[in-house]
């Protein structure tokens, strides 16, 4: 797919940063929403979305996404990009996910699964939260920062890599246009 086709999908598919700052349920925002690195795709705000985004998929809450947007114009991260990497922690996957969260806060705290079998589903974990909430809570925080700390700096490598493939085609243009 060609590089100007990828970005009319973006810009069809991101907000328009106008509509969503005049907004009146915004407004107590202010000027924060009026920072560039809010709404541009650079290596420093793409980074942070990343590290925001992946970190906040793994908040156990329907608040996800509101967090995300919070921590996004905290840390001046792109805030589409933030909000919409919460949504790995979907419906359908959701499921699996918490319930290898909860299996990575058993390894960690080093405690036999519960004899209950849980169920993972919103009936299931509400029956069973009393059991099972400090080693699903602890995996969640255990998953969210190693998730975070990947997806920032893999974001970083893999932006400084293209850029430096770029960097190193345009010199290989150069130099076989003078020969």
């Amino acid at each position: 797919m060609p590089k100007q086709r990828i970005q009319q999908l973006i810009n069809k598919l991101i907000p328009d940063p106008d509509f969503i700052k005049q907004h009146k349920s915004l407004k107590f925002l202010g000027d924060k929403l009026h920072d560039p690195n809010l709404w541009h795709l650079n290596r420093r705000s793409v980074a942070l979305a990343f590290g925001v985004g992946l970190f906040c998929a793994w908040i156990p809450t329907p608040t996800q996404m509101a967090i995300a947007a919070a921590a996004a114009i905290y840390f001046r991260a792109n805030l589409p990009l933030s909000v919409g990497l919460v949504w790995i922690t979907n419906p359908i996957t959701m499921p699996p996910l918490f319930y290898f969260a909860y299996e990575v806060g058993l390894w960690l705290m080093r405690q036999p699964p519960n004899p209950n079998d849980v169920e993972f589903t919103v009936s299931g974990m509400l029956s069973e939260l009393g059991d099972i909430w400090q080693p699903f809570l602890l995996g969640c925080l255990v998953l969210g920062i190693a998730s975070s700390a990947a997806g920032y700096f893999g974001m970083k490598y893999y932006w400084q890599h293209h850029v430096r493939k770029k960097w190193a085609e345009r010199k290989a243009k150069r130099i076989t246009a003078k020969d």
